[in-house]
């Protein structure tokens, strides 16, 4: 253990040179942190959900998107920053989220996670976005044209969680069989769960999922699914008037009795479309972060997901 506090006291000492003594002192710095686990922060919630199955109580994770916040576009504030530049490991995707690649960029040396480095991405045209009207490639252009949303395939998600352990045992090697053994149980829960939307979805009346923004090409790559995104990779840009005709005459052609939206992002375009072809709308989660107040995790929403899909779908 000496060697990770003497080196979380340097990256202390850097934080307070860097930020100012208010950053240096903040909650959840270096002062408050516990010398017997290793401190890691997560860059937005799947991280997180990782993170704590596969380190346990060897671990304090600090996720930097809050619940209820979007994380496409978080902006960190100094005492963040602070964290960045403490912690012993930072898990992130890069291009995800730019303000937590600048703060790695800066202040994370040789203590980073990066899932890209470890599981290829899709082309965003791979995993069955679209791409209409001005505006909509901004995060393309910071994934270099990748669809980060990698999570919503189960059988991804353990890969990483593999990976994860290792790069973990090597900042706590005392710990490193434990990690190992936890890595291998999440994998279980994952196949299980991946088990579940093979056989939910094997049969179903339609396949075409429309959603508020393109964030489920892995979802749709992994169970045969034909994704229609009203929006690309970002769900805050506006739709055009030409992609929202676009998407209603897709969704008529389909036979669409569901329009999706998410809990982090306003239902209102969602609820225009479902108005002119007659559909419905509903939730379908891409677990960026979980709602405020919620008591699941990831395999809690996913498993909501099956159930809000097999619904839409009509499967059997």
């Amino acid at each position: 253990m000496t060697n990770r506090t003497t080196s979380r006291v340097l990256a202390a000492a850097t934080a307070l040179l860097a930020l100012g003594a208010g950053a240096g002192c903040s909650t959840g710095g270096a002062a408050s942190a516990d010398p017997q686990r290793v401190d890691v922060v997560a860059a937005f919630y799947p991280l997180q959900f990782l993170a704590e199955r596969i380190g346990g109580d060897a671990v304090r994770v600090t996720n930097l998107a809050k619940p209820g916040a979007e994380p496409h576009d978080l902006e960190l504030t100094p005492s963040q920053v602070g964290q960045v530049t403490e912690a012993e490991l930072i898990v992130y995707l890069k291009g995800f989220q730019p303000a937590v690649d600048d703060a790695v960029a800066q202040n994370g040396g040789d203590r980073t996670f990066d899932v890209t480095s470890v599981q290829p991405l899709l082309d965003a045209t791979a995993a069955g976005h679209d791409h209409e009207g001005a505006g909509e490639h901004a995060e393309e252009e910071n994934t270099g044209g990748k669809d980060p949303h990698v999570w919503l395939d189960p059988t991804r998600l353990a890969t990483i969680g593999d990976q994860f352990a290792q790069r973990l045992g090597r900042a706590d090697p005392d710990h490193a069989a434990d990690y190992t053994a936890r890595a291998s149980a999440l994998r279980a829960d994952l196949t299980a769960l991946d088990g579940e939307f093979n056989q939910g979805l094997a049969t179903c009346q339609r396949r075409e999922i429309v959603t508020s923004h393109a964030a489920f090409g892995y979802l749709a790559d992994r169970y045969r699914l034909e994704q229609v995104g009203i929006t690309g990779l970002s769900p805050d840009v506006e739709p055009s008037p030409q992609r929202l005709a676009q998407v209603i005459e897709e969704a008529k052609e389909h036979k669409s009795t569901t329009i999706f939206f998410e809990t982090l992002v306003s239902p209102k375009v969602a609820e225009t479309i479902a108005g002119q072809v007659g559909a419905k709308t509903a939730v379908l989660d891409p677990i960026e972060g979980l709602a405020a107040g919620s008591n699941g995790d990831y395999l809690s929403v996913m498993r909501t997901n099956l159930q809000a899909l097999r619904t839409a779908l009509s499967c059997s």
